[in-house]
């Protein structure tokens, strides 16, 4: 059981359900992975066990990408227990797995693996559920939010929609969040801890058990208010632009139109000559081996309506694009390409689905 650092600091008490009810129900080895280096270390040495990821979408995204890398993933009948609020979770819950902690546990337990069909791209990326383009941010820019646990935005487990609303867990000048500067780690926590007291409170704060913050100064260095409105500040400061002209107030500004070249199994469904809204590239169904593709040509253009096919590899190409591709925003790139492997790998369900 791989369980994701941001799970363990934003819902300690789903983390504690899980483990508890994994633990009872089969023989479980806990991998607790502070980096990717980490997790990928558990998987090649997990034999003949079953890997169950405990965490969000990206955590989910990040140990198929690792399976396919090391060619295991056909072989891993993946579990998952998503932990996060519903936005981080989306995934899973499309993909058919239960969001309920004790619901998904016993879903690991009991339920029976699905084969699902996978998009992979020439650069080793992996598609679950589906894409778009453009990402969030319009193309040549890059997505909003600073860094996440793992890596620049736009990595794994980072970028815009994260658990942390995109926050880094350190602050400016390498040192702590809030301000501290004496070299402690303010999301550390006992791995072992459980029971009452343990990870986080109402509102993600510590509960008493929690064992970050200054043991020297006594301080805390991000649940002060101060620290706090620091943070809030932060993150507001990472969302998107919102649109406040005549009719756009609350709403995200809407990208510019992209010149774009599609292609559908070799069959061109739209050149540079002609402007498009946004393309979106799915599996079409578990199983299939087809993904579907939509084209929404720009309404200025004089085009009739979207352009739809079903293809086994589409190419996409232009000036400088990023995608949003499941949980992540990803590029900028010129060129992909997106092959459908067929029933590449297994998803843990309930019976019913």
């Amino acid at each position: 059981m791989v369980i994701d650092p941001t799970a363990r600091r934003t819902d300690g008490e789903s983390v504690r359900i899980a483990k508890d009810v994994l633990c009872a129900g089969a023989q479980t080895k806990i991998c607790l992975p502070d980096g990717p280096e980490e997790v990928e270390r558990a998987l090649a040495r997990r034999g003949g066990r079953r890997p169950v990821v405990v965490g969000d979408d990206r955590a989910l995204l990040r140990v198929v990408e690792m399976l396919h890398r090391q060619r295991e993933l056909a072989d891993a009948a993946l579990s998952v227990v998503p932990v996060g609020g519903a936005a981080t979770v989306a995934l899973a819950h499309a993909l058919g797995v239960p969001t309920d902690a004790v619901a998904a546990a016993r879903t690991v337990l009991d339920g029976a693996a699905s084969p699902r069909d996978l998009l992979v791209d020439e650069s080793g990326g992996v598609v679950l559920g589906g894409l778009r383009i453009p990402g969030d941010g319009a193309a040549g820019t890059a997505p909003p939010g600073p860094a996440g646990p793992y890596g620049p935005s736009g990595a794994p487990g980072t970028g815009p929609g994260g658990a942390d609303g995109g926050v880094s867990g350190r602050g400016a000048g390498g040192g702590a969040a809030g301000g501290c500067d004496c070299g402690c780690d303010p999301y550390a926590e006992d791995p072992g801890a459980a029971g009452p007291g343990g990870g986080s409170g109402p509102g993600g704060e510590a509960g008493p058990g929690r064992t970050g913050g200054c043991a020297a100064g006594g301080h805390h260095p991000w649940w002060t208010p101060a620290a706090r409105t620091a943070r809030t500040a932060l993150t507001l400061l990472s969302l998107p632009v919102i649109g406040l002209g005549a009719g756009g107030r609350g709403r995200r500004a809407q990208p510019p139109p992209q010149r774009l070249r599609v292609e559908a199994d070799g069959v061109l469904l739209t050149d540079l000559d002609r402007r498009v809204e946004g393309v979106s590239v799915s599996t079409a169904a578990p199983g299939g081996g087809l993904a579907e593709v939509v084209v929404h040509p720009h309404a200025g253009d004089g085009a009739e309506g979207p352009v739809r096919a079903r293809a086994r590899a589409v190419t996409v190409s232009g000036q400088d694009f990023r995608y949003h591709s499941d949980a992540l925003v990803r590029g900028p790139v010129r060129s992909r390409t997106w092959t459908v492997l067929a029933g590449a790998w297994n998803l843990t369900l309930p019976h019913h689905r």
